[in-house]
């Protein structure tokens, strides 16, 4: 049975009705509607009651595509995140802590992008534009190149005296 097969009612009718209403027929029902409702304005004396029915109809509309709008993009992070995390888990050089972070908590993501700022700040210091690394093996490189400058400056040094 394929996954399609196992998708319940409310799943089958978000889904239709997300791709209907980013669809361009659904643009031109809805523009139809309002030239309608404008068209129909002299015949009911633009009454109350005729604003009450374009007012109640979007508030209606609106109120239940907020609903269906975020449970498309509830589904469509869920499924980015996943391929994310797949791209990191099948990389032997990327660091597996990236690994489902959205779940963690606002500090926590604060501290990554510490990490990250560190990382961007050692990729300047670069001369290859082609090298990349995890957090661990950047901060193991800066290491070894702080370690090879230093080794470098003492050789200099004996050679001077």
């Amino acid at each position: 049975m394929s996954a399609k097969n196992k998708l319940g009612l409310f799943e089958k009718f978000s889904n239709a009705a997300t791709k209907f209403t980013g669809s361009s027929p659904a643009f031109i029902t809805a523009v139809t509607i309002v030239v309608i409702w404008a068209i129909t304005g002299p015949i009911f004396n633009y009454s109350e009651t005729w604003q009450l029915v374009i007012n109640t109809g979007t508030t209606i509309i609106t109120f239940l595509m907020v609903f269906l709008i975020q449970k498309a993009q509830n589904k469509d992070g869920k499924a980015i995140q996943l391929k994310l995390n797949e791209l990191i888990a099948s990389h032997d050089k990327a660091s597996n802590r990236m690994v489902d972070i959205e779940d963690l908590t606002e500090e926590e993501l604060d501290q990554f992008h510490k990490f990250y700022a560190l990382l961007a700040k050692m990729a300047q210091e670069e001369t290859d534009i082609h090298c990349s690394h995890s957090i661990d093996v950047a901060k193991k490189n800066h290491q070894r190149k702080l370690k090879d400058v230093y080794k470098l400056m003492k050789d200099a040094e004996q050679k001077e005296d």
